[in-house]
């Protein structure tokens, strides 16, 4: 197979049509993957995460201790076990190919997460997905992509996987706990620079599918929220990691100079952090940028965040449900009135796993073990997100990705950014000024 054919998109497995029966639906099969982790969790089983920080040379060795990779190897072996009961009705045959390239793509996944966890990269705010979606692009233009591990690229199901774990980690009381100005903030800042974005967007002729992803992503949580509109919409995976590459590549000079404007403007400490947690798209990024403002910066700007984050399932929510209204990516059924049974047709499924897992966390399981259960989720998650950009690199072309827009998407997220910046310095000095 020629190297064009194995980075096209039909050269990979690609989810159940929406009418397929349940156990070849990837949405179904997320949930029923995601299923017995919660459940596990709920019951309190909380899974030691591999200590992957690092500093330099001299302790890089670390995190391949006999230990360390002895906890990876439980990861690997719950990540293996999960994914193949769950997709095992629809691979059939194609099992062992499957397990033997999700090793692969294990790996890769668990190498993205162990450079990101080096503290000078962790200081700049750059999060996993960065280096993942790297190393599954640098084996796709240095090495074969052989069957075997194409079948393992099951980019959507490993999304909607961690986007039903993010669920479980969104409990709604911390939305109480954020505070009134936080929420207000929130409320306000997120359909306001939604919108201001997709306008932007389609003044520059971007399409739809890639203005829900850009003005998601700018208006919420950078990362998280572009993979739960992906997964929303079913949108393609090499504008996710288009996306992806913009809000990272953003972050990293928004978090070095929104600290000094915050200085130059003569803001308060509180007023600076609101500025930068409505802002910066990564949590990371405004953890590093509010610390040089000060504690009470920090304080401020995590509750921010956190009150955009909570919002993630509400966003989610609405955008498959005003998607599938619309007919999806070509518009189909624009200005029609599709029934009920093809509004259901057309949902996606994995939304409800995320609803009913963040309400259950929420109200269902004991306050103590919901929180503890917080990092181990966080871990969790984290693998399947990785995995699912280390395939969305196995199966991009760079010279495809630059060529996505021809620059207008960049253009229309700077735009939707400038926006971001000057209308949440307004709520900010309203919410949080004296």
């Amino acid at each position: 197979m020629s190297a064009n054919a194995a980075a096209s998109d039909s050269a990979y497995p690609s989810p159940g049509p929406s009418t397929a029966r349940w156990w070849q639906n990837e949405d179904w099969l997320a949930v029923l993957a995601a299923l017995p982790i919660l459940i596990a969790v709920a019951n309190g089983w909380s899974p030691k995460m591999p200590s992957l920080g690092w500093t330099g040379a001299a302790d890089a060795a670390k995190a391949f201790s006999a230990d360390n990779l002895a906890l990876s190897g439980v990861l690997l072996a719950v990540f293996l076990s999960i994914s193949v009961l769950a997709l095992s009705a629809s691979l059939g045959k194609r099992a062992l190919s499957f397990l033997g390239g999700a090793v692969v793509v294990f790996v890769l996944a668990w190498f993205s997460q162990w450079i990101a966890n080096h503290a000078g990269i962790k200081a700049w705010g750059l999060e996993y997905v960065v280096f993942a979606l790297g190393l599954g692009m640098l084996w796709s233009h240095t090495l074969p992509v052989p069957e075997w591990l194409r079948e393992a690229v099951r980019t959507e199901f490993f999304i909607k996987v961690g986007i039903v774990l993010l669920g479980a980690s969104i409990l709604l009381q911390e939305m109480m706990k954020a505070g009134l100005p936080g929420l207000i903030q929130g409320a306000l800042v997120i359909p306001v620079v939604w919108y201001a974005c997709f306008f932007i967007g389609r003044k520059l002729k971007v399409d739809d599918e890639f203005g829900v992803m850009l003005s998601t992503a700018v208006s919420i949580c950078g990362v998280s929220a572009a993979i739960a509109a992906c997964g929303a919409i079913q949108g393609d995976r090499k504008k996710l990691s288009y996306v992806t590459s913009i809000v990272l590549l953003c972050a990293v000079p928004m978090m070095i100079l929104m600290p000094m404007a915050v200085q130059k403007l003569g803001l308060s400490e509180a007023v600076g952090g609101a500025w930068i947690g409505g802002t910066l798209d990564t949590s990371g990024s405004v953890a590093a940028a509010t610390e040089q403002v000060g504690k009470d910066a920090t304080k401020v700007g995590v509750i921010v965040k956190l009150s955009q984050n909570v919002l993630i399932g509400v966003a989610a929510f609405v955008l498959s449900v005003w998607w599938t209204m619309r007919g999806g990516k070509d518009g189909a059924t624009k200005g029609q009135k599709p029934s009920i049974g093809v509004i259901w047709e057309r949902f996606p499924k994995f939304v409800i796993g995320f609803v009913i897992a963040s309400i259950v966390f929420s109200y269902f399981v004991p306050t103590s073990v919901a929180e503890a259960a917080s990092k181990p989720l966080k871990g969790l998650r984290e693998v399947w997100f990785a995995a699912a950009f280390v395939c969305i690199g196995l199966e991009t072309r760079l010279g495809e990705l630059f060529k996505l827009g021809g620059g207008r998407p960049a253009i229309a997220f700077l735009g939707g950014q400038v926006f971001n910046i000057a209308w949440t310095l307004l709520l900010a000095l309203w919410l949080f000024g004296k």
